[in-house]
């Protein structure tokens, strides 16, 4: 067995320019026009949640989980994303292990429920479902492209309704009382 000549690590603030280099590099520079970044405008990642995939010549993979919440009792969740690989390092397991560890540190901390935009057939690996069935939604996305996953048993029981960004539901909350 071979071992992989990358690594995961906790992003520091000097990878910034490369994560954002890297994420054009696969989305485009349109991509902050997308619906889920919506929910990551103004609010600042989860700092131990902030993973990037290394070797000695640098950046090389990303993904982060942004705080929200769900529905009118804003119930606490992760939004995932974006996961990114630098297109010359695909088919190498890079992906996999970035999502492995960003669910494993997750559920390490005390998350429930994570959220993301993607492809089913991609995330089902790692126990995503949609989350339509479920009476989650993001407005202005695609139902079959918001996925959910459960990271302790029944963390959905009693969760529905529609995604808030973090900022805005905990304000918008505490201006109502």
């Amino acid at each position: 067995m071979t071992t992989p000549d990358f690594w995961i690590d906790r992003a520091e603030p000097d990878d910034e320019a490369a994560i954002e280099a890297l994420l054009d590099t696969c989305f485009g520079a349109d991509r902050l026009t997308k619906t889920s970044y919506r929910y990551r405008d103004a609010v600042a990642p989860v700092p131990e949640l902030l993973l990037v995939a290394r070797r000695a010549a640098g950046v090389i993979g990303t993904v982060r989980c942004w705080p929200i919440a769900i529905g009118s009792n804003f119930a606490p969740a992760l939004l995932l994303g974006p996961l990114a690989v630098d297109p010359a390092d695909r088919g190498r397991g890079i992906a996999t292990a970035l999502m492995r560890r960003a669910l494993d540190l997750a559920t390490g901390a005390g998350h429930n429920l994570v959220l993301l935009v993607g492809d089913a057939a991609f995330y089902r690996a790692f126990d995503f479902v949609p989350a339509a069935p479920f009476g989650i939604s993001m407005p202005d996305e695609m139902p079959g492209r918001l996925l959910v996953k459960e990271l302790l048993p029944r963390a959905l029981d009693g969760v529905s309704g529609t995604i808030t960004r973090w900022g805005w539901s905990r304000g918008a909350a505490e201006r109502a009382a």
